[in-house]
């Protein structure tokens, strides 16, 4: 009987469990031996060098395909013919470059454009019915088609993408290149005798023949445009228009521009620098329309032109008042794909936009977003909500693509504008199967962002995703992994999703090492849910990675240093790699830092610090420190016996250590006595102190006798409200510890962390608490603490009530009997 293996991709997740993507698959003989036994403890294989990293897969034996990411590039005939991209691309559109050298990953599966089910991978009989073998052939052509009609949907064209709203209004016509307008096509014969006249006149045409040969050779069948750029009597031909190209009319050189176009010249060719020089030199000779029109063939052929543009915003600046509404659009397009905003047009864009704002087509509203978006455009409040309440009235007529670059602009100016969010709801989820993976991302993203869940798109979006995750790069995967994370949701199908993820982020490990922000992205929206693939995170924490995260354009070590203290917590087996010391110090100090100047000093945080200090009878008794500095948030820290009275701990309190220094203590003979062999007769360390007390220290007798009363009052049970009214404390008594509390040897108890929470902390609207602050409450707890909550829609209210009601809160909070059950 034939033996059958059944291996999985990956093991099903286990939560709060390391995970390894690499294992051996073993061989059972026997009689019954079709299904393969799950690994418990896959093997680790060490990828430490990572010049040859290799990651293997559970697999069927024997099956083995090599993972080649240049595969899966998109072939388009523009794209061809530029391998390089310039410097004016959006950091991200691009992550792999021709001359880097390829990494090969060694898969157990078929290749990730498409991924077969497990049972395609399975031994098939040596023949078949010729019934069977039609239906599967007919299957086969079937599910290729489908494969083609999916791969045609999830490929974005960054470059066409973006110029849609070019399509509405005919005015564009004059203010941008139509790539795709229909023209004539110039028979190969009389390409070459074109070619064959260049070669014999040697330059000596007219500036109008070369124009026109120029636009007759452009109109060559496309697959002859490579041959010829290439070809020598063309650049004869090019050399001739650069000597002559002052006594080009403008709409001539324009022609030529629009030739090179077509024609997928290079960015770097000699013609086109000398066309960018002189259209730099004759721009205040020019109109808009063919200063716009100039601008869009730059775009069209990838080339960064700077200059040109940099006098183009100077020209639209000085004619600001008579730009049209294409004009304006066509411009808000150009200063997004230049990727940069000057800063003199910034209120005129505001003005114009609430000039034509009801008169924008929907594909111009995302033409807007876009632009500003992309080139980093500051807007005001004001403007981005009169936006976003027009589209939330018209959303379901407006395209996914231009609906997104909306969503977009949203993010960045971190509007909050819950109609749209509702209506988003309502009309996205139905459109999820439809739309490309990017556009997902960015969709899911603005939902983290903006700390927005709506179930409704997040489980349409993890159903979807797992058979579109091979068209995911680096950064969509992380940025999936993080929104989920970050709003703490777990789809229904959450084993698939998140295995799915992790898979992709393994192919795409040779892009992690251009881009570190996306693997640790990644890595803590999954540690935020309690999932911790191994192989990753020590990759992540190895001393190389760690080095390319300091040449990143963003500050990583805080990501590296809460993933390495999460995993520390939370997987006491790894052995993997681990921060070096000296990089936990740095970020530590950094952190505490920005507590002290940021964290400490908010208003609600000094409150509850001042009140429980006065409550439990000192500084000594709280501790307003991180007790996690990798979760970049502040708790109280209190400690209570078993049988509920507060320990006092935080013994090494600052402020008295200064008031110490400034006082000064002389040292006599026989305090130094007393030091050495202990004090004498049995002397209390209250009287010790009584007799130090200096005048400064009695001048604050007022503050410690209202502190004490304070805590006083609060020291029994729960209070009614009538006996909160007749409490009257005594002047200089204190709350007595039990007999058996000593300031060296505490008795076993609880330890509290009490957290004042904010609206930051939560979800918009709502009381779902977002990961990170799962992430800390759940580690906090596995150190020993209980969680107690100042929650925000409680406390903030009672800021402004009496101090007595606070502390009647807060001793319901801190005295609430179930703590202590929960006591180790």
């Amino acid at each position: 009987m034939a033996t059958v293996l059944i291996c999985r991709r990956f093991p099903r997740l286990s939560r709060v469990t390391t995970f390894s993507t690499t294992a051996k698959c073993k061989a059972e003989s026997g009689n019954n031996t079709s299904k393969q036994k799950k690994e418990e403890n896959p093997e680790t294989v060490n990828t430490r060098t990572e010049s040859a990293a290799t990651i293997q897969l559970l697999n069927p034996l024997d099956y083995r395909v090599s993972y080649n990411p240049s595969a899966y590039a998109k072939s388009r005939a523009a794209s061809q013919q530029h391998a390089a991209r310039n410097s004016g691309q959006a950091l991200g559109d691009t992550f792999t470059n021709p001359g880097t050298a390829q990494v090969q990953h060694m898969f157990g599966t078929a290749s990730p454009q498409a991924l077969p089910p497990v049972r395609d991978a399975l031994p098939k009989p040596k023949s078949k019915p010729v019934l069977e073998q039609t239906i599967s052939a007919l299957l086969s052509v079937a599910q290729t088609k489908e494969e083609a009609e999916k791969g045609k949907t999830e490929m974005h064209d960054s470059k066409e993408d973006p110029r849609m709203f070019q399509k509405g209004r005919p005015e564009y016509r004059s203010l941008s290149y139509d790539k795709f307008e229909p023209i004539e096509t110039l028979p190969l014969e009389e390409g070459d005798s074109i070619l064959h006249s260049v070669a014999v006149r040697k330059g000596s045409q007219s500036p109008g023949t070369i124009t026109d040969y120029f636009c007759r050779l452009s109109r060559l069948p496309v697959e002859q445009h490579a041959v010829l750029v290439s070809e020598l009597r063309f650049n004869t031909l090019c050399r001739c228009a650069v000597k002559n190209i002052t006594l080009f009319s403008t709409s001539d050189l324009i022609d030529i521009l629009k030739a090179c176009v077509r024609l997928v010249v290079p960015p770097t060719h000699p013609l086109l620098n000398a066309c960018e020089n002189e259209f730099c030199r004759r721009v205040w000779d020019m109109n808009l329309d063919q200063l716009l029109l100039v601008a869009d063939c730059w775009r069209c052929l990838e080339r960064s032109v700077p200059s040109y543009l940099s006098i183009l915003f100077s020209y639209a600046n000085m004619h600001w008042k008579d730009l049209t509404l294409p004009q304006f659009v066509q411009l808000v397009y150009i200063i997004g794909e230049g990727r940069r905003s000057p800063a003199d047009l910034t209120q005129k864009m505001e003005n114009m936009i609430l000039k034509y704002l009801d008169s924008f087509t929907l594909e111009e509203v995302g033409a807007v977003c876009l632009g500003l978006f992309k080139s980093l455009s500051g807007i005001s409040d004001h403007i981005m909500r009169k936006i976003a309440d027009r589209v939330s009235l018209q959303m379901e007529d407006m395209s996914t693509y231009a609906l997104v670059n909306v969503l977009k602009m949203l993010r960045y100016t971190r509007m909050d504008h819950l109609p749209v969010m509702k209506e988003l709801g309502k009309v996205i989820p139905a459109r999820i199967p439809t739309i490309n993976i990017q556009g997902i991302m960015h969709i899911t993203l603005t939902c983290s962002s903006l700390h927005y869940f709506d179930e409704g798109i997040m489980a349409a979006v993890a159903m979807s995703l797992p058979s579109k995750v091979t068209y995911c790069r680096s950064k969509d995967a992380a940025k999936f992994l993080w929104s989920f994370g970050c709003l703490d949701y777990e789809p229904p199908n959450e084993e698939e999703f998140y295995s799915s993820l992790i898979e992709q982020m393994h192919r795409k490990l040779h892009e992690f090492r251009k881009f570190p922000e996306h693997l640790l992205t990644g890595l803590l929206g999954l540690a935020f849910v309690k999932r911790f693939p191994e192989e990753l995170i020590d990759y992540a924490l190895r001393d190389e990675f760690v080095q390319k995260t300091r040449s990143s354009k963003y500050e990583l070590k805080k990501d590296l240093f809460t993933l390495s203290k999460s995993v520390e917590i939370e997987c006491p087996s790894y052995q993997g790699n681990r921060l070096p010391p000296q990089l936990y110090e740095e970020v530590t100090e950094m952190v505490l830092n920005f507590a002290e100047q940021e964290i400490y000093v908010r208003p609600e945080i000094v409150e509850a610090v001042s009140l429980l200090q006065s409550m439990l009878g000192g500084p000594e008794y709280v501790k307003n420190h991180m007790i996690l500095p990798h979760t970049r948030s502040s708790d109280l820290e209190v400690h209570l016996a078993m049988d509920g009275h507060p320990i006092p701990f935080n013994l090494k309190n600052p402020i008295a250590d200064k008031k110490l220094k400034d006082i000064g203590v002389s040292l006599t003979d026989d305090l130094m006595t007393q030091l050495i062999k202990g004090t004498s007769n049995n002397q209390s360390s209250v009287e010790v102190e009584n007799a130090d007390r200096t005048p400064g220290q009695e001048r604050g007798e007022e503050a410690r006798t209202r502190r004490t009363g304070d805590r006083a009052a609060f020291s029994g049970g729960p209070l009614t409200a009538d006996a909160r009214l007749q409490v009257e404390p005594k002047l200089g008594r204190c709350l007595e510890a039990p007999p058996s509390l000593t300031l060296n040897r505490q008795p076993q108890g609880v330890k509290l962390a009490i957290q004042v929470s904010n609206r930051n902390h939560y979800c918009y609207c709502s009381k779902r608490l977002l990961g990170l602050h799962c992430l800390k409450r759940r580690q906090l707890q596995q150190l020993g603490y209980v969680v107690v909550e100042l929650p925000f829609w409680e406390w903030f209210p009672l800021l402004k009530r009496t101090r007595l009601e606070k502390l009647s809160y807060l001793h319901y909070k801190v005295f609430n009997p179930a703590l202590l059950s929960r006591a180790g």
